[in-house]
């Protein structure tokens, strides 16, 4: 059994070896790089990408990507392209094709295939000689002089430096066609991230009760409103306008305050100019507001007008805590 500290040292000997091909990566970009980028914006069509082994695996990863942050994009094996899926490319598509070697088998018999339709390729490889990459109309570098793995064979590096160009890719694509919070929301409505995209303060209010009381409530119908709408607070009226809110705490500090609450109004144990929230504001900004101020709820309103409560709880259900 391994002791601790070899493992470690292999964990690190390995991290640092990726790392160090990352850093080189970012010297390898030229004008390819550019011009694959510009040629991607100025197409009509769709990005097919394809490998094999585990360059598969990380086209089928960078094809999520792209689709998730606005290029269409396809997965398409290279192995199934060449018994029958190549139908997949359709005229105006561009076509990645990774691979570290440039010369694998399937790869050489792709090529001349998506050569043959007119279809602009694009290599990623490590491999500038290879037969991928002279084929090719632009070249995507992915050279790493080794790989992790002690005996320089299990792809590592390698993959790591694709996802990582693919990521490159992405990213520019998507910082040059502008795309937004907004849009991002769209492509992912499920799930946390969604809905602190999408998710706004209304959402949640219009399911909740609205707790209210007016400034002249007697102490019990206080907490009788607190009770029955579950919030832990009540806001206060005054003309149909916000002029307070009593939570659970204002009612312990009450108790300890007074020997007797008999007379008492919501207008003597309110905190006045309470946190407020427009009901069109996105959730995660209720979330921000609550954390920057300590507190667990806050009043939504609408052009003035009380709409309801937003609680914390409300906000760790939904997943955005």
């Amino acid at each position: 059994m391994k002791n601790n500290t070899a493992i470690l040292d292999i964990a690190r000997r390995t991290i640092e070896n990726e790392a160090n091909a990352i850093q080189n990566l970012s010297s390898l970009l030229d004008a390819n790089f550019a011009n694959t980028i510009n040629h991607i914006l100025n197409s009509t069509g769709r990005i097919i990408i394809s490998g094999i082994g585990k360059s598969a695996l990380i086209a089928s990863k960078i094809v999520a990507t792209l689709n998730s942050t606005g290029t269409p994009a396809i997965f398409m094996h290279a192995a199934d392209a060449i018994h029958g899926d190549l139908g997949t490319v359709q005229e105006n598509d561009t076509v990645i094709c990774i691979s570290k070697s440039g010369n694998t088998p399937e790869i050489k018999m792709l090529v001349p295939l998506i050569k043959k339709t007119g279809n602009t390729l694009i290599a990623m490889t490590g491999n500038l000689d290879s037969v991928l990459a002279k084929q090719s109309n632009y070249i995507l570098n992915t050279f790493v002089e080794k790989e992790a793995c002690p005996n320089n064979l299990a792809p590592t590096t390698s993959t790591t430096a694709q996802l990582v160009m693919g990521d490159a890719l992405a990213v520019c694509l998507l910082e040059l066609r502008g795309f937004s919070s907004k849009d991002f929301a769209k492509f992912h409505p499920g799930g946390s991230l969604g809905k602190r995209l999408y998710l706004r303060v209304s959402d949640i209010v219009e399911n909740n009760m609205k707790p209210q009381v007016t400034v002249n409530s007697d102490v019990k119908q206080v907490i009788v409103e607190i009770s029955a709408k579950m919030l832990g607070v009540t806001a206060v009226l005054e003309n149909n306008k916000i002029v307070g809110i009593v939570t659970d705490g204002d009612i312990r500090r009450m108790l300890n305050k007074y020997d007797d609450i008999k007379g008492l109004t919501a207008r003597d144990i309110m905190s006045a100019n309470p946190k407020t929230i427009e009901n069109d504001a996105l959730a995660v900004k209720a979330l921000e507001l609550m954390q920057a101020k300590n507190i667990s709820q806050l009043i939504s309103i609408e052009n003035g007008t009380y709409k309801g409560i937003v609680h914390i709880h409300n906000l760790i259900n939904e997943g955005i805590l």
